[in-house]
């Protein structure tokens, strides 16, 4: 069992950053996936970014890329996304999970957090 806990969201307006934070607890094997995903009111669910506890793959989402950067602290078991230049279309909640391995940017994934809410005002 892994369990993950998502902070770090709140309201900020476009042009602005904010970091997220994702503490897993549980069995996290080194080689675990660690990803984001957002998903906004009415739409499905996205991939944003990836990244494996060994630090041997980052992945990314395509909408993001450039703005948006992932990383992590093994020593304390947290996944972070750092997100820049944020925009009105990047408001959604975002969702920390976990898997043995990289699912696709489609998969279904074994654990989930509660998700943080991030608001873009513009």
């Amino acid at each position: 069992q892994v369990q993950l806990v998502e902070s770090g969201g709140g309201l900020v307006q476009a042009g602005g950053s904010l970091r997220l934070s994702c503490v897993a607890s549980g069995r996290t094997a080194s080689n675990y996936f660690m990803g984001w995903f957002r998903q906004a009111p009415g739409k499905e669910r996205q991939f944003v970014l990836g990244i494996t506890w060994s630090g041997s793959g980052t992945y990314y989402g395509g909408a993001v890329k450039g703005r948006f950067a992932i990383s992590k602290d093994n020593a304390k078991n947290t996944v972070y996304l750092q997100m820049n230049s944020l925009a009105p279309e990047d408001t959604a909640l975002y969702y920390c999970a976990a898997d043995s391995s990289f699912r696709g940017v489609n998969g279904k994934y074994e654990y989930w957090g509660q998700g943080t809410q991030v608001t873009v005002s513009s």
